[in-house]
This record gives structure tokens, sequence and C-alpha cells, in this order.
């Protein structure tokens, strides 16, 4: 096949819950066997897994006529080098688009939905024969671009690690974290369940769900609807965060009146940990990529200086 220009594509790919379950049993009977045992429908996996694997090869025959085509499992992330002028393509579904993003410098992303049918892809704007118009465009620089803030924990060890959505900062288990919270010039120390700082892009998603869930209860211990002020959501560039509290416990040795707030690049969110051991930050929900969080670390929480760049 004959390619029209020397520009690299680097097609980011995952694997399926097929795949996984493979892994996890040895065979694919083995697996079929768990999960019909359980009384759910493997021919669901099997369907997906089949749906995945050609829009993989399909993707590729078409990236091959527009550049050099590099294919990268999502595992690999961590440790992948991309070249400053690569074009990333992203084939999954929108957690995939999140966890790529995060590890890009100024690398342009393109989101690919590999199943319209299954996925709704709020951050995958583009199917399969998109790309012949798409990736040309994007090489000319014709395409627009959405710009992404990106949320920030800086540890005093000289660790970093980088949210699309949001990060997490808590215990690694189901047990209280214990840290001293500062904001501005408030400061407290804490006991809770950890603390979520959300981006623009992660509005939509966990943050969402954190102020629905306190609408709720104020809603029920006042015995009338409320209604939040705040929006429900921000826009993906803006240049502010917002954190919140999860289950905080006022007691003796710990307050309760630092729960929720904004997070700027003037005004960061500043963490002591408390916490001997099981202290984690981590974003976008991919726990196995984390920072330690115990005794004596301080993580300054804040916009990241550099932005994501999606394709739309």
């Amino acid at each position: 096949m004959e390619r029209r220009t020397e520009n690299k594509l680097v097609l980011i790919v995952r694997r399926t819950r097929l795949d996984d379950l493979i892994a996890r049993f040895n065979t694919e009977d083995q697996a079929r066997f768990y999960i019909e045992h359980l009384g759910s429908d493997f021919s669901d996996y099997q369907t997906e897994d089949r749906t995945y694997k050609q829009a993989v090869r399909e993707t590729q025959d078409v990236l091959l006529r527009h550049g050099r085509v590099h294919v990268v499992d999502r595992t690999f992330l961590p440790n992948f080098i991309f070249g400053a002028t690569d074009t990333v393509v992203a084939l999954g579904q929108d957690g995939l688009v999140a966890n790529v993003l995060k590890y890009l410098d100024g690398q342009l992303l393109v989101g690919v939905n590999p199943d319209v049918g299954r996925w709704e892809g709020v951050l995958l704007p583009f199917t399969i024969p998109d790309l012949d118009l798409v990736i040309p465009e994007v090489f000319a620089g014709k395409r627009p671009i959405n710009d992404v803030t990106m949320a920030q924990a800086v540890l005093n060890t000289g660790e970093t690690l980088c949210g699309v959505n949001d990060l997490f900062i808590g215990p690694r288990t189901h047990t209280s974290a214990r840290y001293t919270i500062r904001i501005g010039e408030r400061e407290e120390t804490h006991s809770s369940s950890g603390i979520i700082v959300s981006t623009g892009l992660g509005s939509t998603g966990w943050f969402r769900s954190i102020l629905a869930g306190a609408t709720g209860i104020a809603s029920a211990l006042s015995g009338r609807a409320l209604k939040i002020n705040e929006k429900r959501s921000f826009k993906w560039d803006s240049q502010y965060l917002y954190f919140s509290v999860r289950e905080p416990w006022p007691s003796k040795a710990s307050a309760a009146e630092i729960t929720f707030g904004k997070v700027t690049a003037s005004q960061p969110l500043v963490l002591v940990s408390n916490m001997p051991e099981n202290g984690v930050i981590f974003s976008d929900g991919i726990e196995s990529d984390y920072l330690q969080f115990n005794s004596g670390t301080e993580a300054t929480i804040s916009v990241a200086e550099k932005k994501g760049h999606l394709v739309k």
C-alpha cells in the first residue's frame, strides 16, 4: 500500500474484556465456563472482541494510507516516548482518550469510536471512515482543536502526576485518609474518605455525581427540594478546578469546614499527608499508575501548565 506522507501516526489500542478474561483464566473455553456459570451472556464478550479487533485492522489500513503507523497498547503508555510531531489516534472508549491525553505534551489527539452501537463516545467524534478526511486536514493544520485543561499534583519529593478528568487523593483501601488541607489562608486537619479534584472535562463525571449526592442529602435533611447555584459542569478549557472532600469526619482531632472549593494557579490546594502508609494519588481512575502519599509528603494541586489538544 502506497502512503502519501512520511508523517508518523501513533495508534493507541486497548485490550477487550475477553482479552482480560483469557489472561485471567488462560483459555477462552475456561473464560466461557466462568461467565456462563454465573448466568451471564458470553456471546456479548465475543461480539465486542470481534468488533473491536476488526476496527483495529480497519483503522490501521486507513492510517497506513497517510503515514507511518506505530501501534501501542494502552498498558505501555507510562513508558512510551512520543515524538514532538506525532499525531496520536485513540481507538476505544472515552476513558482511553483521557488516559492517553495525560501522557502527551502538545501532540494532537484524534478520538475514534470503534463501535458506535455500543459506545456513546463523547470524546470520540470520529468513526473509522472519517479518518481519510480528518488525518490529511490534521497534517495540514486545518482541523479545529479543543484545548483541555488538566489538573496536576506536584509532590515535595519532585514527583508529578497529571489528571485529565480528575485526581483522587486518599487511602488505597476503604480506610480514613488523614491529612492537613490548606487553600488560601484557611487550613484544617482532616479525616475523610479522600479528596476528588475535577477538571472541566471531568465535570460531567465524578464531579457531577458528587454534586448530585450532596444536593440529594441537603434536600432530604431540609425537607424541600434544593437546587445548587453552581453549574453542574464547566468548560474543558476553564482555568480552574474544583475539589470536594469525601465524607469528612468532624471530631476533636479533625475539622470539616473546608470541604469544597475552587482551585486556580494563583490559589492551589496544598495537602500534607498524616498517613503512615497506603496513601495514594492517582488520576482518571487508573489506580495502577499512582504516587505514594504517605506521612510528611506535601502535594500541591493546581492547574497544569500543559494542556491536552483534542481534534474536533
